[in-house]
């Protein structure tokens, strides 16, 4: 497993705890009090914390993306595994952009498989190839 993968792993933790509580706590300060309780190598910490710092700069601007690759899906109705595992995704296609698409959507589906539901792994697979012919990132 790679310390990305990890660190996108970290990320699901964090973004899934933050919205368990209500989103009322700084997204920064929900992934500061879980590295302070966990070992996490510094490495991977430093992933994890540039996706953590886009989507607390950019949440709002990233979840529009989602909907309107999601066609007829509003994110709030998302579940939540799945909406964060698209946020990661989403945030890795627009701001870290030395990942490429292709491992971004892998991991993804990866995640989805792991945590999510059934239906997971597809969807969020349609959506990120969706979003990702939209950014011109596959050829149409």
């Amino acid at each position: 497993m790679t310390r990305r993968h990890k660190a996108r792993r970290w990320v699901l933790q964090i973004l899934y705890a933050w919205e368990v509580r209500s989103s009322d706590r700084d997204l920064r300060e929900e992934a500061a009090n879980l590295f302070d309780r966990r070992h996490i190598a510094s490495e991977t910490r430093g992933f994890a914390e540039a996706i953590v710092d886009v989507l607390a700069e950019h949440l709002d601007e990233n979840d529009a993306h989602i909907e309107d690759a999601a066609s007829n899906w509003d994110v709030e109705r998302l579940a939540v595994i799945d909406k964060n595992v698209l946020r990661i995704a989403v945030a890795e296609f627009l701001w870290l952009e030395d990942v490429p698409f292709k491992v971004t959507i892998d991991e993804a589906v990866t995640l989805a498989k792991r945590y999510g539901g059934s239906d997971s792994p597809r969807f969020v697979n349609g959506v990120l190839d969706a979003l990702a012919r939209k950014l011109d990132l596959i050829p149409s």
